[in-house]
């Protein structure tokens, strides 16, 4: 069997490309597994965040990865409640240090003789007890101001959560109510 020039010539630049494409495809396929095992795992908001991905200035705020998932801020039940307690200070999520100062409005009816519980909640277990106050007549349907001041014990660094409770002399699970909002130890 006769090979011509020419022939071998073609199945030799074919042996040299699909080398070359192997070579190509290893070197850059590696690369793309090291670029992948270096991403972080990106699992809520946080995450999101961390990894300095894009956030909407919505409320709450949103962050999507980029594998096209959205996740959006905890802020409590606050959207929920709005209606009936509104707290301006802190606000979900804020840097809060010690002494915390609380202050916002709630419906009239939130209170029992001028003023309601407040607790403070880190890894589920309580670290300060207190009580907010009404800063005027909380004998109306109406939004009163309230504030409170609780010092606590524990934590500079960390999440928790701020629980601004209903007064509840009854005690009728029916009568109670509370605003959930998570807070950052700093």
């Amino acid at each position: 069997m006769k090979v011509n020039n020419r022939g071998f010539l073609k199945i030799f630049f074919v042996i040299i490309l699909v080398i070359a494409a192997v070579v190509y495809g290893v070197i850059f396929g590696q690369r793309y597994i090291e670029n992948e095992k270096d991403k972080p795992v990106i699992s809520d908001f946080d995450d999101c965040l961390s990894a300095g991905l894009a956030v909407m200035e919505s409320y709450p705020r949103k962050c999507q990865a980029e594998d096209g998932s959205m996740f959006t801020e905890d802020i409590g039940n606050a959207l929920a409640k709005e209606d009936l307690i509104r707290l301006d200070l802190p606000r979900p999520n804020q840097g809060i240090s010690n002494p915390l100062v609380l202050e916002g409005q709630a419906r009239g009816y939130w209170f029992f003789e001028g003023d309601f519980p407040v607790v403070v909640l880190y890894k589920g277990q309580v670290i300060a007890e207190g009580i907010a106050t009404a800063q005027s007549d909380w004998m109306t349907e109406d939004f009163v101001e309230f504030k409170a001041e609780l010092e606590y014990q524990g934590p500079t660094e960390g999440k928790g959560t701020l629980v601004l409770k209903k007064d509840n002399p009854s005690g009728l699970p029916a009568n109670a109510d509370e605003l959930t909002v998570p807070i950052i130890f700093e």
